[in-house]
């Protein structure tokens, strides 16, 4: 038996509201460009509209005429959808709040996860959206994968709760460490005063 490798998401495909209602959200409050527009080829009666929600994957909602914007929320069964989550910029995120006030779209205020920062608001359907902005950057050549793994190790080990930035902050330094040579013989931390 073998695995199937994923590389990636590909695209996610919701269920949206009418046309112009999907694209005054995804484009118009979230600034994902519409890049492609054609008939849904499953069903006739509904379009299928994409977005690039700006790492050049895909975005995709398909709309009917007969659907209008409910954002009473959407069921939190098992297996279904419980939010999406989008990578910010922190000058984004701090702006997010005056940004959804002036459309009148209740949120969450700045929720800090340790490793990232969050605020929470539904779409047009109910379906809650996050906004997301990482407390770091990862070193060259590594990705945020790399240093959540790391952090989640030396977090377990230390006995904490859950990831704080000081388990980044060792994680960052001990990919470093691993990745990028030195001429030095010792590397270990000095204090030149």
């Amino acid at each position: 038996m073998r695995k199937i490798q994923a590389q990636g998401v590909h695209h996610i495909t919701l269920n949206g509201a009418d046309r112009q209602t999907s694209i005054d959200f995804w484009e118009g409050v979230l600034g994902m460009p519409f890049i492609f527009d054609q008939p849904n080829l499953d069903n006739p009666n509904e379009g299928h509209l994409y977005f690039d929600p700006g790492d050049g994957r895909l975005i995709t909602i398909f709309t009917d005429e007969t659907r209008s914007a409910d954002p009473a929320g959407n069921p939190r069964d098992p297996g279904t959808v419980h939010h999406i989550a989008f990578n910010v910029s922190r000058a984004s995120l701090t702006h997010a709040l005056d940004r959804l006030d002036t459309r009148g779209i209740a949120h969450t205020k700045i929720k800090d996860r340790g490793f990232m920062d969050s605020v929470y608001f539904r779409d047009p359907l109910g379906l809650t959206i996050e906004l997301a902005c990482y407390k770091f950057e990862p070193p060259v050549g590594c990705t945020h994968a790399d240093v959540m793994i790391r952090a989640h190790k030396m977090r377990v080990a230390a006995g904490d709760y859950n990831i704080q930035e000081v388990h980044l902050a060792d994680a960052i330094e001990a990919l470093v460490d691993e990745r990028q040579e030195s001429l030095s013989p010792d590397r270990n931390a000095k204090n030149p005063y």
